[in-house]
Protein backbone atom coordinates (compact mmCIF):
# COMPACT_ATOMS: atom_id res chain seq x y z
CA UNK A 1 0.00 0.00 0.00
CA UNK A 2 1.42 3.58 -1.02
CA UNK A 3 0.52 6.86 -0.18
CA UNK A 4 0.00 9.52 -2.50
CA UNK A 5 2.43 11.75 -1.48
CA UNK A 6 6.32 11.70 -2.40
CA UNK A 7 9.29 13.57 -4.29
CA UNK A 8 12.06 12.30 -6.17
CA UNK A 9 14.79 13.04 -8.14
CA UNK A 10 17.40 11.88 -10.95
CA UNK A 11 19.82 13.21 -12.79
CA UNK A 12 22.30 11.76 -15.79
CA UNK A 13 24.91 13.22 -17.53
CA UNK A 14 25.67 13.34 -21.38
CA UNK A 15 28.91 14.74 -22.78
CA UNK A 16 28.63 18.51 -22.39
CA UNK A 17 24.65 18.21 -21.12
CA UNK A 18 22.90 17.55 -17.65
CA UNK A 19 19.36 16.38 -17.42
CA UNK A 20 17.67 16.58 -14.22
CA UNK A 21 14.08 15.31 -12.93
CA UNK A 22 12.05 16.16 -10.46
CA UNK A 23 9.13 14.57 -8.61
CA UNK A 24 6.75 15.38 -6.90
CA UNK A 25 3.04 14.07 -5.91
CA UNK A 26 0.29 14.98 -3.68
CA UNK A 27 -3.59 13.87 -3.17
CA UNK A 28 -5.73 13.36 -5.72
CA UNK A 29 -8.58 11.56 -6.06
CA UNK A 30 -7.78 10.68 -9.98
CA UNK A 31 -4.34 10.75 -11.34
CA UNK A 32 -3.38 14.08 -13.19
CA UNK A 33 0.20 14.43 -14.61
CA UNK A 34 1.84 18.12 -15.37
CA UNK A 35 4.50 18.11 -17.16
CA UNK A 36 7.11 20.58 -17.38
CA UNK A 37 9.40 20.56 -20.18
CA UNK A 38 12.40 23.07 -22.29
CA UNK A 39 10.95 23.71 -25.03
CA UNK A 40 13.28 21.47 -27.61
CA UNK A 41 12.54 18.25 -25.30
CA UNK A 42 8.29 18.23 -26.04
CA UNK A 43 8.37 15.36 -28.25
CA UNK A 44 9.26 13.21 -25.08
CA UNK A 45 6.01 14.25 -23.08
CA UNK A 46 3.82 11.59 -24.35
CA UNK A 47 6.77 8.71 -23.22
CA UNK A 48 7.29 10.44 -19.67
CA UNK A 49 3.70 9.76 -19.40
CA UNK A 50 3.66 6.70 -20.15
CA UNK A 51 6.93 6.06 -18.05
CA UNK A 52 5.09 7.56 -14.96
CA UNK A 53 1.27 5.94 -15.91
CA UNK A 54 3.20 2.55 -15.18
CA UNK A 55 4.57 3.14 -11.63
CA UNK A 56 1.90 5.48 -10.60
CA UNK A 57 -1.82 5.06 -10.94
CA UNK A 58 -3.35 8.05 -8.74
CA UNK A 59 -2.84 11.69 -7.68
CA UNK A 60 -1.58 14.44 -8.50
CA UNK A 61 2.21 14.27 -10.19
CA UNK A 62 4.14 17.48 -10.97
CA UNK A 63 7.27 16.27 -13.36
CA UNK A 64 10.04 19.40 -14.01
CA UNK A 65 12.65 18.05 -16.82
CA UNK A 66 15.23 20.36 -17.24
CA UNK A 67 18.57 20.19 -19.46
CA UNK A 68 21.63 22.09 -18.69
CA UNK A 69 24.14 22.82 -21.08
CA UNK A 70 27.81 23.12 -20.03
CA UNK A 71 29.05 26.96 -21.20
CA UNK A 72 30.65 27.08 -24.49
CA UNK A 73 30.75 23.41 -25.14
CA UNK A 74 29.90 23.26 -28.84
CA UNK A 75 28.65 27.04 -29.03
CA UNK A 76 29.78 29.52 -30.37
CA UNK A 77 28.88 33.26 -29.52
CA UNK A 78 27.34 36.34 -32.41
CA UNK A 79 26.71 39.65 -32.25
CA UNK A 80 23.58 41.31 -34.20
CA UNK A 81 24.99 44.48 -35.33
CA UNK A 82 22.32 45.90 -36.85
CA UNK A 83 20.52 45.58 -33.01
CA UNK A 84 23.51 47.03 -31.66
CA UNK A 85 23.27 50.28 -33.90
CA UNK A 86 19.78 50.31 -33.47
CA UNK A 87 20.15 50.36 -29.87
CA UNK A 88 22.72 52.85 -29.86
CA UNK A 89 21.00 55.51 -32.65
CA UNK A 90 17.93 55.49 -29.91
CA UNK A 91 20.31 56.37 -26.52
CA UNK A 92 22.07 58.85 -28.44
CA UNK A 93 18.19 60.44 -29.65
CA UNK A 94 17.28 59.78 -25.57
CA UNK A 95 20.32 61.39 -24.58
CA UNK A 96 19.98 64.62 -26.79
CA UNK A 97 16.14 65.36 -26.26
CA UNK A 98 16.38 65.09 -22.63
CA UNK A 99 19.58 66.77 -22.23
CA UNK A 100 21.28 64.00 -20.23
CA UNK A 101 24.85 64.32 -19.34
CA UNK A 102 27.17 60.94 -19.51
CA UNK A 103 29.00 58.50 -22.22
CA UNK A 104 26.89 55.59 -24.10
CA UNK A 105 29.99 53.20 -23.68
CA UNK A 106 30.16 49.78 -25.65
CA UNK A 107 29.41 47.71 -22.59
CA UNK A 108 25.60 49.36 -22.35
CA UNK A 109 25.24 48.58 -25.44
CA UNK A 110 26.30 45.07 -25.15
CA UNK A 111 23.76 44.51 -22.44
CA UNK A 112 21.01 45.36 -24.18
CA UNK A 113 18.91 42.32 -24.65
CA UNK A 114 19.56 40.56 -28.08
CA UNK A 115 22.58 42.16 -28.97
CA UNK A 116 24.40 38.95 -27.61
CA UNK A 117 23.33 36.02 -29.35
CA UNK A 118 23.79 32.58 -28.05
CA UNK A 119 22.84 30.32 -31.44
CA UNK A 120 20.10 27.55 -31.10
CA UNK A 121 20.91 24.16 -31.50
CA UNK A 122 19.16 21.64 -32.58
CA UNK A 123 18.47 18.79 -29.88
CA UNK A 124 18.77 14.73 -31.63
CA UNK A 125 15.66 13.32 -29.12
CA UNK A 126 16.59 9.95 -29.69
CA UNK A 127 19.95 10.64 -28.93
CA UNK A 128 18.61 12.59 -25.63
CA UNK A 129 15.84 10.27 -24.71
CA UNK A 130 18.09 7.59 -23.21
CA UNK A 131 19.44 10.18 -20.64
CA UNK A 132 16.28 11.74 -19.69
CA UNK A 133 14.89 8.11 -19.31
CA UNK A 134 17.61 7.34 -16.93
CA UNK A 135 16.82 10.67 -14.88
CA UNK A 136 12.77 9.75 -14.37
CA UNK A 137 13.98 6.50 -13.66
CA UNK A 138 15.80 7.32 -10.85
CA UNK A 139 13.30 10.14 -9.95
CA UNK A 140 10.77 7.40 -9.97
CA UNK A 141 12.55 4.94 -7.99
CA UNK A 142 12.93 7.88 -5.09
CA UNK A 143 9.05 8.85 -5.57
CA UNK A 144 7.97 5.05 -4.94
CA UNK A 145 9.91 4.67 -2.40
CA UNK A 146 8.89 7.18 -0.29
CA UNK A 147 5.04 6.61 -1.02
CA UNK A 148 5.90 3.07 -0.06
CA UNK A 149 6.76 3.60 3.50
CA UNK A 150 4.39 6.55 3.33
CA UNK A 151 2.31 3.94 2.87
CA UNK A 152 3.16 1.69 5.80
CA UNK A 153 2.79 4.49 8.61
CA UNK A 154 -0.85 4.75 6.73
CA UNK A 155 -1.13 1.07 7.14
CA UNK A 156 -0.14 0.92 11.49
CA UNK A 157 -2.93 3.80 11.84
CA UNK A 158 -5.88 2.05 9.97
CA UNK A 159 -5.20 -1.24 11.47
CA UNK A 160 -4.69 0.62 14.92
CA UNK A 161 -8.56 2.09 14.44
CA UNK A 162 -9.95 -0.82 12.61
CA UNK A 163 -9.19 -2.66 15.93
CA UNK A 164 -11.05 -0.29 17.62
CA UNK A 165 -13.58 -0.52 16.03
CA UNK A 166 -14.21 -4.10 15.86
CA UNK A 167 -13.47 -4.20 19.63
CA UNK A 168 -16.44 -1.63 20.22
CA UNK A 169 -18.87 -3.92 17.75
CA UNK A 170 -18.16 -6.62 19.73
CA UNK A 171 -18.94 -5.03 22.92
CA UNK A 172 -22.40 -4.26 20.83
CA UNK A 173 -22.78 -7.83 19.95
CA UNK A 174 -22.56 -8.20 23.71
CA UNK A 175 -25.03 -5.75 24.73
CA UNK A 176 -27.95 -6.76 22.27
CA UNK A 177 -29.62 -9.12 23.77
CA UNK A 178 -29.77 -7.67 27.33
CA UNK A 179 -31.82 -4.94 25.55
CA UNK A 180 -34.27 -6.86 25.39
CA UNK A 181 -34.63 -8.08 28.55
CA UNK A 182 -34.32 -4.58 29.73
CA UNK A 183 -36.84 -3.77 27.46
CA UNK A 184 -39.56 -6.55 29.08
CA UNK A 185 -38.64 -5.41 32.04
CA UNK A 186 -39.33 -1.83 31.92
CA UNK A 187 -42.48 -2.72 30.06
CA UNK A 188 -43.79 -4.44 32.93
CA UNK A 189 -42.64 -1.84 35.35
CA UNK A 190 -44.79 0.85 33.19
CA UNK A 191 -47.77 -1.90 33.12
CA UNK A 192 -47.72 -1.68 36.54
CA UNK A 193 -47.51 1.47 37.60
CA UNK A 194 -50.42 2.27 35.17
CA UNK A 195 -52.46 0.01 37.98
CA UNK A 196 -52.81 -2.52 35.02
CA UNK A 197 -53.79 -6.12 35.80
CA UNK A 198 -51.68 -7.84 33.42
CA UNK A 199 -50.21 -11.39 33.76
CA UNK A 200 -46.59 -11.93 33.16
CA UNK A 201 -47.26 -14.42 30.01
CA UNK A 202 -49.90 -12.50 28.85
CA UNK A 203 -50.01 -12.25 24.94
CA UNK A 204 -49.86 -8.99 24.07
CA UNK A 205 -47.23 -8.30 26.28
CA UNK A 206 -45.28 -10.92 24.44
CA UNK A 207 -46.37 -9.58 21.05
CA UNK A 208 -44.93 -6.24 21.80
CA UNK A 209 -41.65 -7.78 23.35
CA UNK A 210 -41.52 -9.83 20.04
CA UNK A 211 -42.15 -6.54 18.08
CA UNK A 212 -39.61 -4.63 19.49
CA UNK A 213 -36.97 -7.35 19.55
CA UNK A 214 -37.47 -7.25 15.30
CA UNK A 215 -37.24 -3.92 15.31
CA UNK A 216 -34.09 -3.38 17.22
CA UNK A 217 -32.46 -6.06 15.55
CA UNK A 218 -28.83 -5.69 14.50
CA UNK A 219 -27.92 -9.30 13.75
CA UNK A 220 -27.47 -8.43 9.81
CA UNK A 221 -25.71 -5.06 10.59
CA UNK A 222 -22.99 -6.87 13.00
CA UNK A 223 -22.55 -10.01 10.21
CA UNK A 224 -22.12 -7.48 7.57
CA UNK A 225 -19.43 -4.87 9.98
CA UNK A 226 -17.56 -8.11 10.38
CA UNK A 227 -17.10 -8.73 6.65
CA UNK A 228 -16.42 -5.61 6.04
CA UNK A 229 -13.69 -5.60 8.39
CA UNK A 230 -12.59 -8.66 6.82
CA UNK A 231 -12.36 -7.46 3.95
CA UNK A 232 -10.53 -3.99 5.01
CA UNK A 233 -7.95 -5.49 6.89
CA UNK A 234 -6.93 -7.52 3.67
CA UNK A 235 -6.79 -4.99 1.64
CA UNK A 236 -4.06 -3.04 3.93
CA UNK A 237 -2.05 -5.99 3.41
CA UNK A 238 -2.15 -5.81 -0.53
CA UNK A 239 0.75 -4.36 -2.54
CA UNK A 240 -1.08 -3.02 -4.79
CA UNK A 241 -3.45 0.58 -5.19
CA UNK A 242 -5.89 -0.17 -2.98
CA UNK A 243 -7.19 3.73 -2.11
CA UNK A 244 -10.64 3.20 -4.14
CA UNK A 245 -11.52 0.07 -2.74
CA UNK A 246 -11.18 1.37 0.93
CA UNK A 247 -13.15 4.39 0.01
CA UNK A 248 -16.22 2.41 -1.05
CA UNK A 249 -15.46 0.24 1.56
CA UNK A 250 -15.80 2.89 4.20
CA UNK A 251 -18.53 4.46 3.26
CA UNK A 252 -20.10 1.02 3.49
CA UNK A 253 -19.23 0.88 6.78
CA UNK A 254 -20.57 4.45 7.35
CA UNK A 255 -23.92 2.96 6.40
CA UNK A 256 -23.87 -0.03 8.90
CA UNK A 257 -23.38 2.05 11.93
CA UNK A 258 -25.93 4.72 10.68
CA UNK A 259 -27.96 1.64 10.84
CA UNK A 260 -27.01 0.47 14.07
CA UNK A 261 -27.43 4.10 15.55
CA UNK A 262 -31.04 4.56 14.19
CA UNK A 263 -32.14 0.96 15.72
CA UNK A 264 -29.96 1.53 18.98
CA UNK A 265 -32.21 1.54 22.12
CA UNK A 266 -29.67 1.27 24.71
CA UNK A 267 -27.41 4.65 25.52
CA UNK A 268 -24.05 2.26 26.04
CA UNK A 269 -24.77 1.07 22.75
CA UNK A 270 -25.63 4.83 20.94
CA UNK A 271 -21.99 5.69 22.37
CA UNK A 272 -20.10 2.75 21.03
CA UNK A 273 -22.02 3.62 17.86
CA UNK A 274 -20.84 7.57 18.21
CA UNK A 275 -17.42 6.56 18.89
CA UNK A 276 -17.14 3.77 16.51
CA UNK A 277 -18.19 6.18 13.69
CA UNK A 278 -15.80 9.35 14.99
CA UNK A 279 -12.74 6.32 14.04
CA UNK A 280 -14.37 5.74 11.46
CA UNK A 281 -14.45 9.42 10.53
CA UNK A 282 -10.71 9.18 10.82
CA UNK A 283 -10.17 6.48 8.81
CA UNK A 284 -11.70 7.86 6.06
CA UNK A 285 -9.80 11.26 6.35
CA UNK A 286 -6.69 8.69 6.24
CA UNK A 287 -8.07 6.83 3.06
CA UNK A 288 -7.85 10.64 1.26
CA UNK A 289 -3.85 9.67 1.04
CA UNK A 290 -3.44 6.23 -0.03
CA UNK A 291 -3.10 5.46 -3.73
Amino acid sequence: MRSMTGYGRGQSLNQGSKFSVELNSVNRKQSDVVVTLPRELSELEPRIRDMINAEVSRGRLNVVVAMHRTPGVGRNLSLNTDLARTYYQAMLNLQNELGASGQITIETVLRAPGVIQMPEEETAIEEVWPHVEAALKEALGDLVKMRENEGKHLAKDLTKRLKLVREAVGKIGELQPNVIKRYRQSLQERIHRAGIDLPLDDERLTKEVIFFAEKSDITEELTRLESHFGQFASHLRKDEPVGRTLEFMTQEIGREFNTLGAKANDIEISQLVVLCKSEMEKVREQIQNIE
